[in-house]
């Protein structure tokens, strides 16, 4: 009778089960950053309504952003599907998107606090998929070619 021991079928089956996994979960991350950026534009709308002052770039900013996360869900479904090339525009996404969201809003004058929070809140999610996508299930399926 054979033992129970690792095939490197069964490694291939692993890798793919936990790449599944960790694609799940950044495309649940993405529709999280959705819901909050369509949050954020939905805050701006009341602030403005209320008769305080929002400014063109606020409104610009939270009319891109749910727009840029339907795209980013798109690109995560495309990468979950075994597409490198839009697992790698997410990968940079990921990193990317952060940075220069709370940087801006990090320069004083620029925003009121309360939206460069709200912000932040909304790139929590997109943190989190830089960590998922950057982990070693994701990166076993698309192993990097040189």
């Amino acid at each position: 009778m054979k033992a129970n021991t690792p095939t490197a079928l069964d490694a291939a089956l692993r890798t793919d089960a936990r790449a599944e996994g960790a694609f799940g979960a950044a495309k649940n991350s993405i529709r999280i950053y959705g819901a909050l950026s369509a949050a954020a534009l939905l805050a701006v709308v009341v602030v403005s309504s209320s008769g305080h002052m929002v400014n063109t770039f606020m409104w610009v900013r939270a009319a891109l952003l749910p727009v840029a996360a339907v795209l980013i869900h798109r690109l995560t479904l495309s990468a979950a599907l075994g597409s490198r090339r839009a697992f790698d525009r997410v990968s940079a996404l990921a990193v990317i998107m952060p940075i220069a969201i709370i940087g801006v809003d990090l320069i004083p004058g620029i925003c009121p606090l309360w939206y460069a929070v709200m912000q932040v809140v909304c790139m929590l999610p997109v943190i989190r998929v830089a960590f998922i996508i950057r982990g070693s299930a994701p990166r076993a399926v698309f192993p990097k070619t040189r």
